[in-house]
């Protein structure tokens, strides 16, 4: 037993040997530690903890083995692992060795990790075991691991939108897929907090609704008459049921149903005359409703036919435009406005040629008869026919125009111009001549404007055997040009008519014109160029558009010929509308006719498809041309005069107007000075804020009429006459029949005053002539606008034969000079002359001539009467002197009356002048006296006769001069 004790206590001490052995090898280190390639972890935001796979933990060969716990071991530190290092640039994690001996350890967050800063870090860790010996000599590294950690989100933040308020417009009764879209983000870092899983309106009974991505639609049809905007609450919630910080305010407008049109359109537009261009529409846009425009095209129509012929022109006579346009000579007016030179039109409704120009109706059942020798008969020489013609529709018979025809016996038309069935056709018979071949005879044009109811000019040039048409300013060529022989040899005269044709075999007028003609003109010898043409065309007013430099090139702008309308095509609808709002209505005329112009929009859109996507409605106003301040034409000078017989008589004539002047004035109102009707007193009337001024202007004269007032003048001892070299210098034109003359022709006030200066009366005969009076009248725009009535009245100074007469007693110094100033101007002796004080050169001088010129009469007239009294009572010298006296007071009672009644009407004017003729007044009484004595003495034995003869003539005087 004790054999076998012994024999186990040597076992356990070779036991205890052979480890103490073991151990002392093991305190070798020659193994690295050991550790996974790659390390995958997770941590949550604001936490430290990270959560790896697979766990980390190294593992080291030197480590040694452990036996039953029985047996108490102490290990040394070979084998066992230290720590753990983390290779990275700022890397928020550090490695931890929980248990050395197990190489056990864990990764952690230095300080709180971010998601949203970083979701994601990567790093390498190595582990390192702890060497030899106390002092760790020899320590082995493990190699390097990747570990990648993720940093896990948790749901810190709340839904923000991106905008603070969303604002949308809608147009009523429809129904939209998407208004408009809200969004919100939220700055979660993970997919399931940072995504916006739901929208929300928070607003109550609104008729629309949010889907889950943002957008908003209605869910009915808006009505802009029962909302006009509605103001809803939206708020949106992440995935992780978060709401949002701050709900988001949305507006959404509801507009009228969107119709494309043209906006900020004036309908109304009022033009001022003399102002120049008007823009028409300086705010106009064009709306349309969003559609994608490609093209537009616009028709702007400023509608003037109903103004004059289709038009606002110069309302002058035919002749006058003829003139004014360059066709100087020539010309002969068939159809004019009536006057007393040219009466053929008398019968022929018209418009009375206020506003427009002479427009003469031709019902059917009308025509005139031109008088003869106003057109040549023959018009073989070029020749032109021009006319303004309004007509329609067709009709199957011949309406003429114009008509030269046989005026007796046959039925034969020379030329005619005349519209069957919508054609112009001129007939143009060629005189007999020896070659009797067919010649050209008839020109057809077939013309839509022969019977569309509006006005058109027409002019043809013929030079045969061409004829030339041009109907407003365009050519037209004939269309069937017919022959026809010459006519035969006849010395029947012809008719010229107008409205019909006449029919010289049956004596009545056939193929009556329906419609509306004006002026008719015929010029021979020459042709009417083309600029002559378009200037009797061209209307005064139109539109007309300045286009900015900008949009020059992006817009195309075309005008028709009479600038009445224009179309503009673009594909810019900026450029487009900048073109629009530069369009203006514009009249050149000094005094325009009043009244309205419409205008018409008219406009096409295209989209890409090239087809009209959008229909615009035209746009339709009008101008008003407000009245003209009319002007007054006034005229006054000289109106009433003597003169003595031998000036009528003479080679030049008595002056009818020396002194005339027109003057022409507009009266208009001004807004008054309120400061200086404050400074005059605070009792006026603070209503009245406006004030009338008259304004002297200037414009021309187209007729001056000059008419007898009383009988018509004699041709055979006189007549009115005028400077005809002065007539022609300033273009004007003369026609005088025993009425009166007319001088006619467009210019200048001025220079018809001086035409009107130069007017002369002539009488050969003027024994049994007292006075005449004459009245001229003038006119601008052919009658528009009518000057005053100025008469004048010229008294005839009839003196005695200085030889025979009983005045050649009359011969001393003091008085001779005053008897024998017979042809004295006497229009100071002028009662009822507004204007005396501008023309009377020298009141005083003319006052005293008149009292002289007056006693001289009367003394006269009292000396015969006194001798007829002598042979009558046959008394004694002295009571005849006595009878004498008492009917010489009688005599100075009538001379002094007249001349105390004409100073108590100039006594407040000329106070001087009447202290200067009562100086003289006394001087001549006294010569009076001893003239009248002396008279007596030398003329008591002259014949009876005589004195009979002397008396009647100066009673006849005394007669006239009681008229007046």
């Amino acid at each position: 037993m004790r054999f076998r004790g012994n024999t186990q206590f040597a076992s356990a001490v070779g036991l205890v040997l052979g480890l103490l052995c073991a151990v002392e090898a093991a305190k070798v280190n020659k193994h690295k530690p050991w550790i996974e390639t790659t390390y995958h972890g997770i941590i949550t935001e604001n936490d430290d903890k990270v959560l790896l796979d697979p766990p980390l933990i190294a593992l080291d060969k030197d480590a040694p083995l452990r036996y039953a716990e029985s047996f108490e071991v102490t290990l040394t530190e070979e084998g066992e692992i230290c720590g753990f290092r983390i290779h990275g640039q700022n890397v928020p994690f550090e490695a931890v060795v929980l248990d050395k001996s197990t190489g056990e350890g864990v990764i952690r967050a230095k300080d709180k990790l971010d998601c949203e800063l970083q979701k994601e870090h990567t790093f390498t860790i190595q582990a390192y075991d702890c060497g030899e010996g106390p002092d760790g000599a020899n320590m082995k590294k493990s190699h390097k691991a990747t570990v990648h950690i993720q940093v896990n989100d948790i749901n810190e933040y709340s839904p923000v939108f991106k905008e603070k308020s969303y604002k949308a417009t809608v147009i009523e009764g429809k129904k939209y897929d998407s208004i408009l879209k809200v969004e919100a983000v939220d700055a979660d870092c993970s997919f399931q907090f940072s995504q916006i899983c739901n929208y929300e309106i928070v607003t109550p009974d609104v008729p629309f609704t949010v889907d889950k991505d943002g957008f908003i639609k209605n869910t009915e049809k808006l009505s802009y008459g029962k909302e006009r905007m509605y103001k809803l609450t939206v708020t949106a919630y992440d995935c992780g049921k978060n709401r949002a910080s701050e709900d988001v305010l949305v507006k959404i407008s509801v507009k009228p149903t969107c119709k494309p049109s043209w906006q900020g359109f004036n309908k109304r537009i009022e033009y001022e005359p003399g102002t120049g261009s008007l823009a028409l529409f300086p705010s106009m846009h064009l709306e349309t409703c969003d559609e994608p425009i490609t093209s537009i095209r616009a028709n702007v129509e400023l509608e003037t036919n109903h103004i004059g012929k289709g038009c606002d022109r110069d309302t002058y006579s035919e002749k006058s435009l003829h003139k004014l346009c360059g066709a100087s000579s020539g010309t002969v007016e068939l159809l004019p406005a009536p006057s007393s030179s040219a009466n053929w039109t008398v019968g022929l409704p018209t418009d009375n040629g206020h506003d427009s120009d002479q427009v003469f109706e031709f019902n059917g059942t009308q025509a005139i008869k031109v008088p003869d020798g106003m057109v040549s008969t023959s018009l073989k020489e070029p020749f032109t026919i021009s006319v303004w013609m309004r007509h329609g529709p067709g009709a199957h018979e011949k309406e003429t125009i114009l008509c030269n025809s046989d005026k007796t016996e046959m039925n034969r038309h020379h030329y005619s111009l005349y519209v069957h069935n919508c054609r112009l056709i001129l007939l143009l018979r060629q005189d007999p001549s020896e070659a009797e071949n067919y010649k050209p005879a008839e020109f057809h044009w077939k013309l839509d404007q022969a019977c569309d109811k509006e006005w058109h000019h027409y002019v043809l040039n013929v030079e045969f055997p061409s004829v030339s048409l041009f109907v407003d300013g365009t050519t037209f060529e004939p269309f069937l040009v017919t022959e026809d022989y010459p006519l035969h040899s006849s010395k029947i005269e012809t008719q010229l008519t107008i409205g019909a044709c006449w029919q010289g075999g049956n004596a009545r007028m056939a193929q009556f014109f329906r419609g509306n003609l004006a002026g008719l003109m015929i010029r021979s010898g020459k042709l009417e160029n083309k600029k002559v043409i378009d200037c009797l065309y061209t209307c005064k007013e139109g539109l007309d558009v300045q286009l900015p430099e900008e949009v020059a090139s992006a817009v195309k702008v075309e005008f028709n010929p009479n600038q009445s309308s224009l179309t503009v095509e673009g594909d810019d609808i900026d450029a487009f509308d900048k073109v629009m709002q530069h369009i203006s209505y514009l009249n050149s005329r000094q005094f325009p006719t009043p009244g309205i112009r419409h205008l018409r929009i008219s406009t096409t859109v295209k989209c890409f498809n090239e087809e009209s996507c959008v229909t615009v409605p035209d746009a339709e106003g009008y101008v008003m041309v407000l009245q003209p301040e009319e002007p007054k034409i006034s005229l006054s000078g000289i109106d009433h005069f003597a003169r003595s017989a031998a000036e009528f008589e003479s080679q030049e004539g008595v002056t009818l107007f020396p002194e005339l002047r027109i003057v022409s004035t507009i009266t208009r109102e001004v807004e008054a000075d309120t400061e200086s009707e404050a400074a005059e007193g605070a009792d006026d009337d603070p209503t009245v804020q406006e004030t009338v001024v008259s304004e002297e202007i200037m414009h021309n004269l187209d007729t001056c009429e000059v008419t007898v007032v009383g009988d018509e003048l004699d041709g055979e001892h006189e007549s009115l006459e005028v400077d005809m070299t002065q007539l022609q210098q300033h273009g004007l034109e003369m026609s005088s029949s025993n009425l009166g003359l007319v001088i006619s022709g467009v210019n200048t006030m001025a220079n018809y005053e001086q035409v009107l200066h130069l007017i002369r009366y002539k009488n050969w005969h003027t024994e049994a002539l007292f006075d005449r009076k004459f009245k001229l009248v003038c006119s601008e725009l052919n009658g528009r606008y009518i000057s005053n009535d100025f008469k004048v009245e010229v008294n005839v100074i009839h003196t005695a034969n200085p030889v025979e007469h009983a005045n050649n007693a009359m011969v001393q110094p003091n008085f001779i000079n005053p008897v024998h100033h017979a042809s004295v101007d006497l229009s100071g002796h002028n009662l009822v002359n507004a204007h005396q004080a501008s023309v009377v050169p020298s009141a005083a001088t003319i006052v005293i001539v008149v009292c002289v010129s007056f006693l001289v009469f009367m003394i006269i007239l009292g000396v015969f009467r006194i001798r007829a009294a002598h042979q009558r009572t046959m008394r004694d010298q002295e009571s005849g002197k006595e009878n004498e006296m008492d009917w010489d007071d009688s005599a100075l009672t009538i001379t002094v009356n007249p001349m105390e009644t004409y100073e108590d009407q100039h006594s407040s004017e000329e106070e001087e002048e009447e202290e200067e003729e009562s100086e003289d007044g006394e001087e001549e009484d006294d010569i009076t006296s001893a003239e009248s004595e002396s008279s007596e003495d030398e003329e008591a034995g002259e014949p009876e006769d005589q004195q009979g003869a002397s008396r009647q003539q100066q009673l006849e005087w005394d007669d006239s001069t009681l008229t007046y």
